[in-house]
């Protein structure tokens, strides 16, 4: 018996310890690499959902531009709210400011059958809601010569953390428009 030793209780334990150690850790390092990689995903998701909102309003601009380049005398700035809350359709450039009226706008839609984001009937909600905000910063003469759109897209986390990502841009009535100013 004196030769034949095995391990005491106190090895036993800290053996043990050692071991969860060795396993617990790597195991937090993925779990916190993963939701940043989520988190990622989500933040550029939500960028460039800001950026078409963006486009869409310039876009819409311009085609006044267009119209009026063409004959047709358009206002550069109209079909654009002011000083009131709306949404974009980015698929085709539609504005609607009746859909935030309640103070809240709707969450964005994505297409079952694509990745395409939007508003149609049978979509499925995401996670991201848009709110587009359009203010005069100049004015002349009563009439807006430069606007400054602000896009807000939030979001949530989980199932308690809400985030969100706001960027603008100034569109100025840069031509002749025939609108008084």
């Amino acid at each position: 018996m004196k030769y034949m030793r095995g391990f005491t209780l106190i090895e036993t334990l800290v053996a043990i310890s050692l071991l969860t150690i060795a396993i617990v850790a790597p195991m937090t390092l993925i779990s916190k690499s993963l939701a940043a990689a989520y988190y990622a995903r989500d933040q550029i998701t939500a960028f460039h959902l800001a950026q078409e909102a963006i486009e869409t309003v310039r876009h819409v601009r311009d085609h006044n531009i267009l119209a009026t380049a063409f004959g047709t005398p358009t206002d550069l700035l109209e079909n654009i709210p002011i000083e009131a809350p709306f949404i974009v359709n980015t698929l085709n450039d539609y504005i609607d400011e009746v859909a935030c009226s309640s103070g809240t706008c709707p969450p964005v839609q994505t297409d079952p059958t694509s990745t395409f984001y939007g508003y149609g009937t049978g979509w499925t909600d995401t996670r991201f809601t848009r709110t587009v905000e359009a203010a005069t910063v100049r004015e002349e003469g009563g009439t807006p010569q430069e606007i400054r759109v602000s896009v807000t897209v939030s979001w949530q986390t989980g199932s308690y953390q809400s985030r969100s990502i706001t960027i603008s841009e100034n569109l100025y009535r840069w031509v002749d428009d025939g609108s008084g100013a």
